[in-house]
């Protein structure tokens, strides 16, 4: 979970300017949308391999 202290004499935009950070560091938008919805088996392994497909034309272009 990210957290941030408010320093003396901080505003709050440059609070969430540095929560903001903080959580995009941490990767936390990414897991939340990955559950957001629930995913079938099935959506999972055409997932997956639509990811390798994508890994694997990426390296090969040299």
């Amino acid at each position: 979970m990210a957290q941030i202290i408010l320093n003396e004499n901080e505003g709050i935009e440059a609070a969430i300017h540095r929560f903001k950070r903080k959580v995009s560091k941490a990767g936390i938008f990414p897991d939340m949308k990955k559950h957001r919805h629930f995913e079938t088996p099935g959506e999972k392994r055409k997932r997956k391999l639509v990811a390798k497909h994508r890994q694997r034309k990426k390296y090969s272009r040299h």
